[in-house]
């Protein structure tokens, strides 16, 4: 899961080299993964009205479900 959020963030951002991922917290089949990007790509990650934030949400959540796991993503600054 970690390596499909970091290679979406980095296809959206200018700096690819800021983006960060990881995993905050793991219990059992659920996982909280956060990404950090620079502050000028944050406009990049969220979207017009959150829209692509909440793209990269469905996308992670599908993956996740494939393999019975819950999945949440978090964008950090």
């Amino acid at each position: 899961m970690l390596s499909l959020v970091e290679t979406i963030a980095k296809a959206l951002v200018s700096s690819p080299e800021e983006v960060a991922v990881r995993e905050i917290s793991n219990h059992g089949d659920s996982m909280v993964i956060e990404l950090k990007v620079s502050e000028k790509d944050m406009g990049k990650v969220i979207g017009k009205q959150g829209r692509i934030a909440k793209a990269l949400r469905t996308v992670v959540k599908a993956a996740a479900t494939k393999q019975n796991k819950k999945v949440t993503v978090e964008i950090v600054s």
